[in-house]
């Protein structure tokens, strides 16, 4: 059977703004297919980051139906996400989706996954996809010693720490950040 690896997305809010990271490492197997991808899109009117790990196409699916549910609840990200996750939950085409999301305004950052669940992160930090939990790792670490950087300057910090560890992440990072 065939595996798609080789995402790290990394998010946080931090002293008033929002920034996201995703690195740019695709894997088929055991081969890097891509270096250059970019995970992270900037939503409704540039007010939202969204990240995705998983099964690119399921991912790109899935951001389609969740700006859907972006504008009709007006922004309201809470409100989208949980509904994405009931549709996903319920819907027979959804459930066979292999891909996480990452989500964030200035006010809420939010994992929402294929199984129903709407979690929001009680420090504010997102990390999914293959090295998430050493970019994870590395934001606490960096925020507790360093806490004079910015938002922007922790997530890229976090995935190049992640890319020194995964061997499913890079360090071809895109970062986008929001006030």
């Amino acid at each position: 059977m065939t595996q798609m690896h080789g995402t790290t997305i990394i998010g946080l809010r931090y002293k008033g703004h929002v920034a996201m990271a995703g690195d740019g490492q695709v894997t088929f197997n055991d081969t890097i297919v891509k270096a250059k991808a970019v995970k992270i899109r900037r939503l409704y009117n540039d007010k939202i980051l969204a990240g995705f790990a998983g099964a690119a196409a399921d991912a790109l699916a899935l951001f389609e139906r969740f700006e859907s549910k972006i504008e009709e609840y007006s922004g309201n990200l809470p409100r989208a996400a949980v509904e994405l996750a009931k549709d996903w939950r319920t819907d027979k085409y959804l459930q066979k989706l292999e891909a996480l999301l990452a989500v964030a305004d200035t006010k809420n950052s939010l994992l929402i996954a294929g199984s129903g669940e709407v979690v929001e992160p009680d420090d504010g930090i997102l990390a999914i996809g293959s090295g998430g939990a050493y970019a994870l790792a590395a934001a606490r670490a960096i925020i507790s010693t360093k806490p004079q950087l910015n938002a922007e300057e922790i997530v890229r910090k976090s995935l190049e720490i992640a890319a020194d560890i995964c061997i499913y992440t890079n360090g071809n990072i895109t970062v986008e950040s929001i006030k």
